[in-house]
């Protein structure tokens, strides 16, 4: 298990304990048994039950050490097989998927023959255990969830994220298609922060975040769909950091997020409506038209759901939110993290540029942490800590750099004459 592995298993443990650190749930015996009574999939273990002494333990770790107490200690036994390797189990689900009908003797039998696996490694019992923890033995039945209105009191108690298709911009002969990202305050409705975007990448939902935390504070939730930037590594960590719970809703469950698909309604009839030609020819000029309307009539003005202004409603409990004593403190959990192999001129290539690292890491992976747009410095990380900060090689500097001379050979001696 890499770093990433560990990671990624922390901030799954972390989103079973975040509704405990907030205080969201009304009984803690009633929350651990519920969860306690499902199968996961967990990253890089698969499909996985915990009993509630489990997640207490978690909890208390996580209030003593953070995030990285979450993550599973290294393993002493690596290199030894598992019962069901991970890859078998995926290519198991992947085959069983749409084929339930099939008894599970038959599907063992497929599976051996596929050479997914075989029976001297893994069992029939042990396949058949692994589907029904899945819920892939016998008749599945699925009902439709129970909706009921909701509407939270606490001022960041939940944001809702969501990201809609702006208008075109006009610019010269050619059109540009635009995206509003905007995060939305379940108690008071009040906007955050929202802006126009040119795509739909990582990046821009960055820009958004990091002016909605600066703001207006630090959310307990946040609520989001399924989109690929929600659910990616970069954005679970950082909300996980900032002691975030980040929730997803159902895949093609637009009405879960009412309220935020409801201010877009309100974008559109009121915004878009009286926006002015010359605010379409750059994304600057829209983004400053909307942020002129949003403060002053949406956030300033009377929403009928709660019978005052959102700024109003917000600023009643301004005292109870907790604020960013330091905003620069989210330019490190920002920065991008990617792995990079060393070469044996102790180097690494990010976005055509060469770094050097230090020697003792040559022939070894390291992770790299940096800002897309500005690569005049990068970190090298190790276990997750920062183990040195490096910039672009200096081609011309290096040639002047003195070499060690290489020690003398017998075989240069044997060959020599003598005088």
């Amino acid at each position: 298990m890499d770093e990433h592995d560990r990671e990624q298993v922390a901030l799954f443990r972390y989103g079973l304990i975040a509704p405990l650190l907030h205080g969201s749930v009304e009984d803690k015996g009633d929350y651990l048994a519920e969860v306690s009574g499902r199968v996961y999939q967990v990253p890089y273990y698969g499909s996985m039950e915990y009993s509630p002494k489990t997640i207490q333990t978690w909890l208390g770790v996580y209030i003593k050490q953070g995030l990285d107490g979450l993550k599973p200690r290294r393993r002493s036994d690596k290199g030894k097989p598992r019962v069901i390797p991970l890859e078998a189990r995926q290519r198991i689900l992947e085959l069983r998927e749409g084929n339930t009908q099939v008894p599970v003797t038959v599907f063992y039998q497929q599976l051996v023959e596929k050479d997914v696996l075989k029976p001297q490694d893994v069992s029939y019992c042990s396949v058949y255990r692994f589907l029904k923890k899945q819920d892939l033995v016998g008749k599945r039945l699925r009902k439709e969830p129970e909706r009921k209105r909701f509407a939270l009191e606490k001022v960041n108690g939940l944001w809702q994220a969501d990201l809609s298709y702006g208008p075109y911009l006009r610019l010269g002969r050619k059109k540009a298609a635009t995206y509003l990202l905007a995060f939305l305050d379940d108690a008071s409705r009040l906007v955050p922060f929202a802006g126009f975007c040119q795509d739909q990448s990582f990046d821009s939902l960055k820009m958004v975040f990091k002016e909605a935390l600066c703001r207006r504070g630090i959310p307990e939730k946040v609520y989001t769909d399924n989109g690929k930037i929600y659910r990616s590594g970069q954005f679970q960590f950082v909300c996980a950091s900032l002691g975030i719970a980040l929730i997803h809703a159902k895949p093609y469950d637009a009405a879960a997020k009412g309220k935020i698909e409801r201010f877009f309604l309100t974008v559109k009839e009121r915004f878009y409506s009286v926006l002015a030609p010359e605010s379409l020819t750059s994304l600057e000029a829209l983004n400053q038209a909307f942020a002129a309307w949003l403060e002053k009539d949406y956030n300033g003005r009377t929403h009928s759901a709660i019978g005052m202004a959102p700024l109003d409603y917000y600023m009643s409990q301004a005292r109870e939110v907790r604020v960013l004593t330091d905003p620069a403190s989210l330019d490190p959990l920002f920065l991008r993290r990617e792995t990079r192999k060393v070469r044996h001129d102790s180097t690494i290539t990010i976005g055509k540029r060469l770094f050097e690292v230090p020697p003792r890491y040559i022939g070894q992976s390291v992770e790299v942490r940096f800002e897309p747009h500005d690569l005049g410095e990068i970190l090298i990380c190790e276990n997750g800590a920062e183990i040195a900060r490096v910039r672009p090689v200096n081609l011309a500097d290096n040639a002047k750099v003195k070499r060690d001379k290489p020690a003398l050979r017998l075989s240069d001696i044997a060959g020599g004459t003598e005088e």
